[in-house]
């Protein structure tokens, strides 16, 4: 078969990656392959900036050197043979997409026994118009824990913003690995192309070394942020390396026929490749690929590509977000931290722990026009984001001050004295009653009933003598809560119907004596031998009185 590169990490067009398994394991569960250590080389960075074609230089010196064995002079080739391999093009649009894996593994036995296997990766370039911010940091934090020589190809110079994206990314990665007290990932190798600046710098790795320490190092006058960025990257990599390279020529830039010829590129971009590709490739630079110290072998590779594909496939990670989008989202939760403070505080002075009880309706007025309050000083405070984006939050807001009144509610509560002293009574009411029907068993002579009414009495007493205790002491407080909840359910379900059944039947008995006694007033004053003043049995009580 025909060497190639192949998906094994492919985009998804709803900004999903998916692994292509059966293409990971054809390539490395060879049985010439699956028990040699790996060393996987990647090449990661912005999109359209040359990455598959430094990828192919590495295939002909791969080729050159491992397979068909010629020496070390002669691995760039004719100077008229167009350049093959990973695919690429000149223009403006992005032409790689997900992970690839060249489908040949490069064999090498080391003098001391081990034997090891050579994996190329080229990964979809970063913020094209495309990709997501979680995109880019998927496809880079995977190349980045996959490969034990990390390439950061950049344009031009190391700039703030791209140690930035680093810093975003590797952490992005690391969040995925267990914290083993060890730096997660290996080498870095910065490659900063079209470097046009050699006299301050000159090219190749002695330049990059110059260039590497001014913007790596830590400087007491920094911004703490600055200080902090450069800290997290070394933290990150057990080695960080930085190489120069010159601008390969205009007809590879301009020229759009142009096929990778030897004879179109400037010599001295010829004279880098000699330098930095058997520097990263030569069998005694290879780096073999370790994950907490120990070798990885290429059958294990594929259990960490299933591994690390199911952590950013779920939702076990957070949302890396844009620059404008973290910012936006700060500002509009510090509006919304705003907003909870003065709710909180103004709740507090209607109805804090040193003031009275308030009725359910007061606290719920009280609470609707804090909580209009709150909300305006949300909406008044000026937030990045536009209005769509703060809208959630205000949502997120009212959910949230209806909780928090959740809590005020309860604290009110219980403030209620009558509620306060409901368990007691409950049970207090419950040993009355059984008393009284202890003594009325015991008179007819259904002493079962008069000893079971006494049980119930006594259980009450102590359960009553219980929750005093509690109460007092503090300790036992779940199972106070558990007394509380038996009280309310007895209460709520036997008491308060029976009480308020007893209460409509007074009413109504009262309501019926009072109507008799009017409708009977009304007619003795109407009969003439009733007893009304007019009467003679009503004079002869006014005679009486007067007599008397």
């Amino acid at each position: 078969m025909d060497a190639k590169p192949l998906q094994v990490v492919e985009a998804g067009e709803d900004h999903t990656f998916i692994l292509n398994e059966d293409a990971l394991t054809e390539i490395l569960l060879q049985d010439s392959i699956k028990d040699r250590s790996v060393v996987v080389i990647s090449v990661a960075g912005a999109f359209r900036k040359g990455k598959s074609f430094l990828l192919d230089f590495f295939l002909r010196f791969m080729y050159s050197k491992y397979v068909h064995h010629q020496s070390a002079s002669e691995w760039l080739g004719d100077e008229n043979e167009p350049l093959t391999g990973f695919s690429w093009r000149g223009g403006s649009e992005r032409d790689t997409t997900g992970i690839l894996m060249w489908s040949d593994i490069f064999l090498h036995d080391k003098p001391n026994g081990e034997k090891l296997a050579i994996i190329l990766l080229d990964t979809q370039g970063t913020f094209d118009s495309q990709s997501t911010v979680r995109d880019c940091a998927t496809v880079f934090a995977l190349s980045t824990m996959l490969s034990s020589v990390q390439i950061y190809n950049l344009s031009q110079n190391i700039q703030e913003d791209d140690l930035q994206h680093l810093q975003l990314f590797t952490e992005y990665g690391r969040l995925a690995l267990a914290d083993s007290g060890k730096k997660p990932f290996q080498r870095l190798q910065f490659l900063v192309r079209d470097w046009s600046f050699p006299y301050e710098a000159e090219y190749g790795a002695l330049g990059g070394e110059v260039l590497l320490k001014r913007r790596m190092e830590v400087q007491e006058k920094q911004h703490s942020e600055l200080q902090s960025l450069r800290r997290h990257i070394a933290s990150c990599f057990t080695e960080i390396a930085c190489f120069l390279m010159p601008h390969p020529g205009l007809t590879v830039a301009t020229n759009q026929t142009f096929d990778g010829r030897l004879a179109d590129i400037t010599p001295e971009f010829k004279n880098s490749l000699k330098e930095l590709v058997p520097m990263l490739l030569g069998p005694e630079n290879l780096i073999p690929k370790e994950i907490n110290g120990q070798r990885v072998k290429a059958r294990d590779l594929v259990q960490y590509f299933k591994s690390y594909m199911a952590i950013y496939k779920g939702n076990e990670l957070p949302e890396p977000k844009s620059m404008l989008v973290a910012t936006a989202e700060a500002n509009n939760l510090t509006a919304v931290a705003a907003a909870k403070d003065i709710y909180a505080q103004l709740m507090e002075d209607v109805c804090g722990g040193n003031k009275p009880y308030l009725s359910s309706a007061h606290l719920d007025s009280e609470h609707g026009r804090i909580k209009e309050k709150a909300l305006h000083q949300f909406s008044s405070k000026r937030k990045m984001g536009g209005e769509e984006f703060s809208e959630k939050y205000r949502e997120k807001l009212e959910q949230d001050l209806d909780e928090q009144f959740g809590t005020f509610r309860a604290h009110n509560e219980s403030k209620n004295i009558f509620k306060a002293a409901r368990t007691p009574a409950v049970y207090f009411a419950i040993a009355v009653v059984m008393y009284i029907f202890s003594g009325i068993f015991g008179l007819v002579g259904l002493y079962t009933f008069a000893n079971f009414a006494n049980l119930i009495m006594g259980v009450a007493l102590l359960t009553l003598a219980t929750w005093a205790y509690i109460r007092y002491s503090g300790e036992l407080s779940d199972f106070g809560v558990r007394l509380d909840e038996i009280a309310n359910l007895l209460w709520e379900n036997i008491m308060k119907p029976i009480y308020q059944s007893c209460m409509e039947k007074g009413i109504q008995h009262v309501a019926n004596h009072a109507t008799e006694y009017a409708i009977g007033g009304a007619g003795a004053a109407a009969s003439p031998t009733g007893s009304g003043a007019g009467s003679p049995r009503g004079r002869q009580l006014n005679g009486k009185v007067k007599h008397s």
